[in-house]
């Protein structure tokens, strides 16, 4: 398999983290971004750089883009994983709620797919993680009104990129994953017990991020075996 440079954000847990070790295994280069580059760092791994990036904060994505004209000049693969997940009731849902839930969802994946494209072939993937709860028709549940909205702003956000960007590359999907036992979801819903695990679902993800563009473009796919 050919070595690839593979972009991956929300890296320090969950899903992100486990990604990391899977693309690292098979001999690619990793780029991960978190707030937390910690626990990446400490896992020692030569093909893995780890930077602290947080999505909300426009000085680190110069960072980013530094790092990649210097060290690495094309990107092949960008992972949209980073998410902020909010449980609270509409009625007390803030302005400010909404503004910190969409920077992370919404902001940050457009602005690091703009950051990122330039470096990208006609053959590279974007991969944006969304949810059950940002597909139409779905399931909706009560306190995530921040949470699904953004979720499915990411969707037609990908159909809008993989148009603009049909002649040129890179391509652009989305996989709606449903729940997850993740820290992030333990942390919303302290009660739920998700029936797929982080490292499960990081195995679909980075099989569907080295081949899904061969078949798919501006695609959202739904990858949950249950509701939510």
């Amino acid at each position: 398999m050919k070595t690839k440079n593979v972009v991956i954000t929300g890296t320090s847990r969950g899903i992100g983290f486990q990604l990391v070790k899977l693309f690292a295994s098979q001999g690619h280069k990793v780029l991960a971004l978190s707030r937390n580059s910690g626990p990446v760092k400490e896992l020692g791994i030569d093909n893995v750089e780890a930077l602290s990036c947080d999505l909300c904060n426009s000085n680190d994505y110069k960072a980013v883009e530094a790092f990649v004209k210097k060290q690495w000049e094309k990107v092949d693969i960008l992972i949209n994983n980073a998410g902020m997940l909010l449980n609270k009731p509409f009625s007390e849902t803030t302005i400010e709620d909404f503004k910190r839930v969409y920077e992370t969802n919404v902001f940050g994946v457009s602005e690091l797919s703009r950051i990122l494209v330039p470096f990208m072939s006609r053959n590279s993937h974007v991969v944006t993680i969304s949810s059950m709860g940002g597909i139409q028709g779905s399931m909706k549940f009560p306190g995530l009104s921040a949470y699904s909205s953004s979720k499915g702003a990411v969707i037609t956000l990908t159909e809008l990129l993989a148009e603009e960007y049909k002649e040129s590359g890179p391509q652009f999907n989305v996989l709606a994953i449903g729940a997850v036992q993740t820290e992030m979801l333990k942390e919303a819903f302290p009660d739920y017990e998700a029936p797929t695990s982080a490292l499960e679902m990081a195995t679909y993800i980075n099989d569907f991020a080295l081949n899904g563009n061969k078949y798919y473009n501006g695609k959202v796919l739904q990858v949950s075996n249950s509701t939510p």
